[in-house]
């Protein structure tokens, strides 16, 4: 094992890929996928397969009483609703800040006069290439939601220490919400401005 102040000069060097071949094996609505052919470290060649996705912003709505704004919305994957703060994908040619305002309104009605980026995140790094720019939105104005169609969702406000009892009891398992909440309670903590 290497020592950690040599683990970032050394990481890129004996760890990394060399992509021989690349081929298109699924195009659909939403998702791509595709399908490398590399050359491992160990000079063997191994095929990698990748969910291509156009990236996303999450976001935390605070609300003046110091509660979050989140939404129950089914998941088709997993054939159930989750709890989970408002998120969606980015539009071509559109940056995450434009897509963490366009999603808030769409899915809560609410536009924020401060959106702050926090971190981004990337859920799924063994077969995706999604990246998830989290984001608090504060100083929010109530407006109409501007559901896309075939969207369906419920609104749903709650106390920030509710929702992390929920966390640790196993009832919000959606990743991008348990980290936007860990990153919420530093924040309202005091201890990540």
């Amino acid at each position: 094992m290497k020592a950690c102040k040599n683990l970032r000069m050394n990481f890129k060097k004996h760890l990394h890929e060399k992509i021989l071949n690349t081929k298109r094996i699924f195009k659909g609505q939403f998702l791509k996928i595709e399908q490398d052919e590399v050359q491992a470290p160990d000079g063997k060649n191994y095929f990698r397969e990748t969910i291509l996705h156009p990236g996303a912003a999450a976001i935390i709505p605070l609300l003046p009483n110091g509660n979050v704004m989140m939404l129950h919305q089914y998941r088709h994957a997993l054939k159930k609703v989750f709890l989970e703060f408002p998120a969606g994908k980015r539009d071509p040619n559109e940056d995450t800040l434009t897509t963490a305002h366009r999603e808030l309104l769409e899915e809560t009605g609410y536009q924020a006069q401060k959106m702050k980026f926090l971190t981004s995140i990337h859920p799924v790094i063994g077969y995706s290439n999604e990246q998830i720019d989290l984001y608090l939105a504060e100083g929010l104005i109530q407006g109409e939601q501007k559901l896309d169609q075939g969207e369906f969702l419920e609104l749903i406000e709650i106390h920030p220490k509710e929702l992390m009892k929920l966390i640790f009891e196993g009832k919000v398992t959606d990743v991008k919400t348990q980290i936007a909440a860990f990153w919420l309670d530093k924040y309202l903590s005091g201890e990540w401005t």
